[in-house]
């Protein structure tokens, strides 16, 4: 689903007109409002299209959420003094509430909120052009996505102000509990599985829209962030027997643009270069904005602002480490000198490679496979879930409740995929007959399946919490960071919270 803007800014209009109650008071029926706006389907396709597009800004998927999770994690190193210092903060868990990426992905969140807040109270407007179907869809759609902002947030933050009517005037709202905080994202995931169809039943515009798939694994998600594995296991394998995900045969598949929206997927942040690229450096997401800055920042002949992590390096399995085969993911996940790319019509080089060349690059999500240069112009879509994730959750969820041998064929499954192939476990390096054991041999697949999508962070984050990490992947790590700050531009502006609902140690 690839957003043209001018949809966009119609719904906009609608907002801006919307807060000022002069003009509301007589209503204007000639004047773009909420009560004039919400009339037909296509407008309230328009209304979730703009939630939709919250996800675009560079507040999130554009730009700022990939920084916040890797650089939380142990995925990433920097890539030299190129890397700006509040970034760098981050990385190096130095950070405090006024840290500026803190409050982008903060802002980002409630913006994703509020649009589809207006989507959630306006269900009942549209009365022509619209079916009981379409209605239940979008409002299924605005669920979601409000409970994946409230996801973002309460895995990160803790108890976090819950709005859930749009904003209309200055008054701000309470911190939430954690538990309520968490609840909000069950009862809209709940919601919205409810509502939305499969995937399958979304064609040529509409591909890329939330399914009830990708509500069920969020879902999952969150109670696997918890620790609840009872409550993770039956959405798991709702989507499992669902028969609409499989594992594609090429692992790189998932990251290039040419097959997106694969089988494997089950929701996407969409982007493309086929709308423009001149709003690529919004921040809020009111102008084109689907474009994503990803290949230009981490590329090797580009910014290069963040490099894989030396330890990550070391993680793939290799034969010279006493490993049956190399594992092929290694070249999938990372670039190195002698590569090509271009379509194979160039070759990485001390020359061509920004800052230390001797270090790998990241290739996930790069352009320059087929292109000469990377550029902020890049139009590979953001794989927020994909199924390799739903058979590792699984895996660790019957290791959790029934044990290694139950988790086995979850697990090996992933190391099956056709051009990865590696050796199943037990392995001699990983031999998985305890629950501990299969405990390090899932942690180390998901590191290396998953690496640089964003998942270590809160991977770490919920191992953690649980006591099942060996040890503290992160040497700066101190114990304030298991929250992050409430940005303080929020404790400012919201006249409900005051410096005592700060986490512990800021």
């Amino acid at each position: 689903m690839k957003f043209k803007s001018y949809i966009l800014f119609v719904f906009l209009m609608a907002l801006a007109q919307s807060c000022n109650e002069d003009k509301l008071n007589p209503i204007n029926p000639n004047e773009l409002s909420t009560e004039t706006f919400y009339k037909t389907g296509p407008q309230y396709v328009a209304a979730v299209n703009a939630a939709y597009a919250a996800l675009q800004a560079n507040d999130l998927y554009n730009r700022e959420y990939f920084f916040a999770h890797d650089l939380l994690s142990d995925d990433v190193a920097s890539g030299g003094a190129q890397l700006e210092a509040h970034r760098a903060r981050v990385l190096n868990h130095v950070f405090d509430a006024s840290n500026s990426l803190m409050l982008a992905n903060w802002r980002g969140w409630y913006r994703v909120i509020q649009r589809a807040n207006l989507v959630i109270e306006n269900v009942d407007q549209p009365q022509e052009d619209i079916s009981e179907n379409l209605r239940d869809r979008v409002l299924g759609e605005a669920y979601f996505l409000r409970g994946l902002a409230y996801f973002e947030l309460s895995t990160l933050w803790g108890g976090v102000p819950l709005m859930t009517v749009s904003a209309t005037g200055p008054d701000g709202l309470p911190r939430a509990s954690q538990e309520a905080s968490y609840q909000q994202v069950v009862d809209d995931l709940s919601a919205a599985i409810g509502l939305l169809p499969p995937k399958s039943t979304y064609s040529g515009a509409d591909v890329g829209r939330a399914s009830i798939g990708a509500a069920q694994a969020l879902l999952a998600k969150l109670h696997l962030f918890r620790g609840d594995f009872s409550e993770a296991k039956p959405l798991l394998q709702a989507v499992i027997d669902s028969d609409e995900y499989r594992l594609v045969d090429r692992y790189l598949d998932n990251f290039e643009e040419e097959n997106e929206n694969n089988a494997e997927s089950l929701w996407e942040v969409q982007f493309s270069e086929d709308f423009g690229t001149d709003g690529g450096w919004n921040a809020d997401g009111n102008s084109i904005a689907e474009v994503t800055f990803r290949g230009q920042e981490y590329g090797p002949t580009a910014w290069r602002n963040i490099i894989p992590n030396a330890s990550l390096v070391s993680a793939f399995e290799k034969v010279a480490n006493g490993a049956e085969k190399d594992d092929p993911r290694y070249g999938y996940t990372l670039y190195s000198l002698g590569d090509t790319f271009n379509n194979g019509e160039s070759v990485l080089s001390v020359d061509n490679v920004q800052g230390n060349a001797s270090v790998p690059s990241w290739r996930k999500y790069q352009m320059i496979y087929k292109r000469e240069a990377e550029n902020t112009q890049s139009g590979i879509n953001f794989r927020v879930i994909r199924y390799a994730d739903i058979l590792l959750m699984m895996a660790e969820v019957e290791n959790e409740t029934n044990g290694p041998a139950a988790a086995l064929p979850y697990i090996n499954q992933v190391r099956a995929r056709a051009d990865v192939d590696m050796p199943p476990y037990p392995t001699a390096q990983y031999p998985a007959g305890t629950q501990e054991e299969m405990r390090l041999a899932i942690q180390h697949e998901r590191r290396v399946e998953l690496a640089g999508e964003q998942i270590r962070n809160r991977d770490i984050r919920r191992w953690r919490r649980m006591g099942y990490l060996e040890n503290e992947p992160i040497p700066s790590y101190q114990e304030r960071y298991d929250l992050l700050p409430i940005p303080l531009s929020e404790i400012d502006n919201n006249n409900a919270l005051t410096n005592q609902d700060q986490n512990p140690g800021f």
